[in-house]
C-alpha cells in the first residue's frame, strides 16, 4: 500500500521532534508490508472510523486512513496513547 504525499502540517511535526528519517525508514516497511511486525499497524477505536495506525518508533504514531485508491493518506502524527 503507498502513502500519499504528507500535508506540510504533517511534515512540520517530523521535523519538530526530529523523526523524519525514522518515518522514511518505517514508510518504506509499510509501502512493502503494511502488516510488517516492527509497524504494530492497528485499527483504531471506535472501529467503525476505519482509522488505522503504524509505529514511526516507541513514543510516535502516523494515523491513517485507506483512501478509494488503496492508499494510505496520513491525517496526523502524534504521540502513542494521546
Amino acid at each position: 500500500m503507498n502513502i500519499c504525499p504528507l500535508r506540510k502540517d504533517l511534515q512540520k511535526i517530523l521535523e519538530k521532534y526530529d523523526i523524519e528519517n525514522k518515518f522514511i525508514k518505517q514508510k518504506r516497511l509499510f509501502e512493502s508490508d503494511s502488516f510488517y511486525p516492527s509497524l504494530h499497524t492497528e485499527k483504531l477505536q471506535p472501529t467503525h472510523l476505519n482509522i488505522y495506525s503504524f509505529r514511526i518508533d516507541k513514543k510516535y504514531r502516523a494515523i491513517f486512513i485507506v483512501t478509494k485508491n488503496r492508499d494510505a493518506e496520513i491525517i496526523d502524527i502524534n504521540m502513542h496513547y494521546q
